[in-house]
């Protein structure tokens, strides 16, 4: 069995032609024909997580985010990201990224396993791609039964077991509608006003960008990390359902670099 054989199975979920133009998914270090001894799923590739791969026998790693996002000019060691890749070539490590792509699909990707935390049901993309309706960034869909406010809040922060919930004004009134976005959603905020959604679920809002909700639904901004954690365990799920037999591992590192004191 190949490296390129996980990287089949990922790509026909996410193909990479549907990542954004400014990311970079796709394998970022090692060889796709080389034998495959093990897979190391997390959201960030770090020194920390390739020391874990190298220890439990794993030469690929998938996340979510891409260690190389801006492009390297030296590899010298200066920065976490030369360190981590300068250490993944140097234990022959193949770290693979399924970002964007992964965010623009409904089923099995970053906004549907989101959606099933929250207990969402009817979801549909919120802005679709002109192509394809299927295709797209964040998801709406609607809670079975209506919630209070405050309630909805408690519910989003224990499902997705954030530290925090930064939110908007609440408006006195119940949470049916609901979009969210995993990590950085603040650009979708006119399509889930557009949609009447009585909530939207991400992370990464500015303190100006609140106020653009002028009252018409409550942002619920619960941490990048927190809001894409669950990622790892669906790409785990992806190919063990291919590969139920062979050593996959979900990481054991927290890469989230936000604390809450």
């Amino acid at each position: 069995m190949q490296i390129q054989d996980i990287l089949t199975v990922l790509e026909a979920i996410a193909p990479p032609a549907l990542q954004e133009s400014y990311d970079n998914a796709g394998l970022i270090v090692g060889d796709p024909d080389a034998a495959l001894t093990g897979v190391l799923f997390c959201l960030d590739s770090t020194e920390a997580v390739v020391e874990e791969a190298r220890r439990k026998g794993c030469n690929l790693i998938v996340a979510h985010h891409p260690i190389v996002f801006r492009g390297l000019k030296r590899l010298n060691g200066t920065t976490y990201v030369e360190r981590t890749v300068m250490e993944a070539i140097r234990q022959d490590i193949a770290i693979y990224a399924i970002h964007t792509n992964l965010d623009n699909v409904h089923r099995q990707g970053v906004n549907s396993r989101i959606a099933e935390k929250l207990g969402l049901i009817n979801t549909q993309v919120l802005a679709p791609k002109t192509e394809a309706a299927d295709i797209g960034s964040g998801l709406l869909g609607n809670l079975p039964v209506p919630m209070d406010e405050a309630a909805f809040l408690a519910h989003t922060k224990q499902a997705l077991r954030t530290g925090c919930v930064r939110h908007t004004a609440l408006r006195g009134k119940p949470v049916h509608r609901v979009a969210v976005c995993g990590g950085s959603g603040s650009f979708l905020l006119p399509f889930a006003l557009r949609a009447q959604a009585d909530a939207f679920v991400t992370a990464d809002f500015k303190y100006h960008e609140f106020f653009d909700a002028e009252g018409r639904l409550v942002i619920a901004d619960v941490g990048h990390f927190e809001s894409e954690q669950f990622t790892i365990e669906l790409l785990y799920e992806i190919i063990h359902e291919k590969f139920p037999n062979f050593a996959l591992h979900l990481t054991e590192v927290n890469t989230n670099p936000v604390f809450y004191h």
